[in-house]
């Protein structure tokens, strides 16, 4: 027999050294999954904090009369002769915040802010739970957050819409 040729007869091995195997590759490959899941987590809880944080949601442009942004509850006005913003507003706040659709979208965000963040400390019970029962929760926490992260921004978007738009849908109301 030459060393390294194809053997002629192969030989297969035992069930328990096979599944040994399979089980290695299992737990190698569940461990690097749940490692990109951790980090993805981290990198969402980053982006949620920042989007909840930041007043600069819709900011002032060319064609706007005056400089300023605004976020979801806190806002900077220019006075237009120089570029000191005096900004105002606080979460805590809540009655402070002059658009209803902005309250809403403050909630929903604040609460996918919330979940995400709780979704992190969750991850502490790898030491005490078993893998599937934390993939299990913190799965449920992370649909939560994701769901709330959509219904706030959309509720923000709807917001938007120009006073023009608002006024002529008032002269004009659509025929039922």
């Amino acid at each position: 027999m030459v060393p390294g040729a194809p053997s002629t007869t192969t030989t297969m091995l035992p069930a328990s050294e096979a599944a040994k195997i399979y089980q290695t590759n299992y737990v190698r490959n569940s461990r690097a999954i749940g490692v990109l899941w951790a980090i993805f987590t981290i990198l969402f809880a980053i982006v949620n904090v920042v989007c909840f944080i930041q007043p600069y949601w819709i900011g002032d442009g060319v064609d706007t009369p005056q400089a300023g942004y605004f976020g979801l509850f806190h806002y900077c006005i220019g006075n237009g002769l120089s570029r000191d913003l005096t900004c105002q507003g606080s979460f805590t706040e809540f009655s402070a915040i002059p658009s209803g659709a902005f309250k809403a979208a403050s909630f929903f965000i604040g609460m996918s802010m919330v979940l995400v963040l709780t979704c992190i400390g969750c991850f502490a019970l790898f030491f005490f739970c078993s893998t599937g029962t934390v993939y299990k929760i913190c799965g449920w926490m992370q649909l939560a957050a994701g769901e709330r992260r959509a219904r706030g921004s959309a509720g923000s978007f709807r917001s938007c819409r120009s006073r023009k738009e608002e006024e002529e849908e008032e002269e004009n109301p659509p025929n039922p």
